[in-house]
Order: C-alpha cells, then sequence, then structure tokens
C-alpha cells in the first residue's frame, strides 16, 4: 500500500522568509526532508532556518534568472538532486485599473509568473534527469476566477496555471509531475492583517472589519483557510499517493471555489 513518506527527499521551497512560506517549509521539515529556503529576503529566510535542523538558507531573488541557476547548481553539487520543488514566493498589489502602474502590474506579473518560470527553469532538469520529482506551484483561488480590484494577481496566477498545465504535458514522459495549489483566503496570516484587510478596506471605502465578514460569508465552510490545510495538500502531492495526477490546479477553497 502507498503511503506518505518524505523521509530524506530533497526539497526545494520559495518565499520562505515569513507567512505561508516558512509554514510549508518548517512541515517539509516535519516530514523528514531535507530543506532549501529561499528568499529575497536574506535575513529573513536566515532567521527562519535559526535552530532548526534539515534546513537551509539561500538568498535568492526568482526574478533574476541568473541568480536561480547559480543557487540550483550550488543545490546539485552538494546533494546531486531533488525531490521535490514548492515554487510560493509571489506579491501581491491590488488596485483598480486606473490607480494601478504599468509598474506595478509588470512587478506582480514578474514575480508571480516570471518568478515562477525561472525557478522551474532552473530546477527542473535535475528532475527530468533522474525521471521523478514533484514540481508544486502556490497558486490561489484567483487563479480560477476573476478577482475584484486585483486584477494584477489574478492575471499573474491565471498564468501560473496555464504555465503548470503546459509543463505537466511537457515532463510527463519523464514521470515529473508538476500540479498547482489554489488556496483560498489565508484571513488570519500576517499578510491579510498587516497589509490586505488595509489595502481592500482603502480600495472598497469601507472598514477592515466589514472586508472580513464579506470574505468569511462567501465560504461555505464559514472560516478562513487556514496554513494546515495548504500544508496536508503540498505533501499529499509531494508524496507518491498523488502519482497519477498532474497538470491539476487543486482547490482548497472552503468551498468557494468549486471549478
Amino acid at each position: 500500500m502507498t503511503s506518505i513518506n518524505l523521509q530524506g527527499k530533497i526539497a526545494v521551497v520559495t518565499g520562505v522568509s515569513q507567512g505561508l512560506g516558512e509554514a510549508l517549509a518548517k512541515r517539509l521539515v516535519q516530514e523528514g526532508c531535507q530543506v532549501i529556503a529561499c528568499d529575497i529576503n536574506e535575513e529573513g529566510v536566515k532567521n527562519v532556518c535559526k535552530d532548526l535542523h534539515g534546513i537551509e538558507p539561500y538568498a535568492l531573488d526568482i526574478t533574476d534568472y541568473s541568480q536561480c541557476e547559480k543557487v540550483a547548481r550550488e543545490v546539485k553539487n552538494k546533494y546531486g538532486h531533488i525531490d521535490i520543488l514548492v515554487a510560493n514566493a509571489g506579491i501581491l498589489l491590488s488596485g483598480d485599473i486606473q490607480s494601478l502602474s504599468s509598474q506595478m502590474f509588470q512587478k506582480v506579473v514578474n514575480v508571480n509568473l516570471v518568478g515562477y518560470f525561472n525557478t522551474v527553469k532552473a530546477f527542473a532538469p535535475m528532475m527530468l534527469q533522474q525521471k521523478s520529482g514533484s514540481i508544486i506551484q502556490i497558486n490561489s483561488k484567483s487563479g480560477k476566477v476573476g478577482s475584484y480590484k486585483n486584477g494584477a494577481y489574478a492575471s499573474s496566477k491565471f498564468g501560473g496555471i496555464g504555465l503548470t498545465q503546459s509543463l505537466a504535458l511537457e515532463f510527463a514522459e519523464a514521470n515529473v509531475r508538476v500540479n498547482s495549489i489554489c488556496p483560498g483566503n489565508l484571513l488570519n496570516s500576517p499578510l491579510w492583517t498587516n497589509s490586505l484587510f488595509k489595502q481592500y478596506a482603502k480600495n472598497q471605502h469601507t472598514t477592515e472589519a466589514a472586508i472580513r465578514e464579506k470574505y468569511i460569508n462567501q465560504v461555505p465552510l464559514r472560516r478562513s483557510c487556514e496554513y494546515e490545510d495548504i500544508e496536508n495538500m503540498m505533501v499529499f502531492l509531494a508524496s507518491d499517493l498523488s502519482s497519477y495526477m498532474t497538470g491539476q490546479a487543486i482547490n482548497v477553497t472552503g468551498g468557494q471555489v468549486m471549478h
């Protein structure tokens, strides 16, 4: 019987200096992986890795392909291969088309879509050579449905699903699987409590409390998406339990999005 066993696997995770990325990296350590933790915030990722065994920090700006290539080369020299790649790094800048500058739009797409491309392009050759591996992109429910006054983010995430499906077709013969996770709103995360509630309240001319109530009311299960919900799906997709799944964009939204 197939089971979840990630003991001894080599995993690369991007966007690890805080929030969801930190939680995903730590969960993989708990599952027995050796984790290469990457983030543009070098000090932040070092703090995450401090006092933890089985995880080491790397400074990485995913929008710079030469940096991705350099880190991939260092990982290959040290470990020889990787088994799991979690493309989590991303940003969100909200605003309607009148207030959102072209530069802001390009920045979001550059990090969320081009950065995803750069990461896979740099690390996938190891998987293709060994003819095994699982690539997991952290996408969003906004990769499935439009997002009010949030067009840059939604555009980048729609594009991410297209890239996931295309790479899944490209890598299938090498037994390298590529899937996306589409979380619902992580309303209790620092991203929301420190930033998004303020952005959305300003954009929608209301209060932060009203924004929270609005988003909770959209979820049939009537609760926020939590880090553990995403961690559990990541572990499943990283394991052999999902060996017949590729090219999927899996909703973890409490029923908010069902396609």
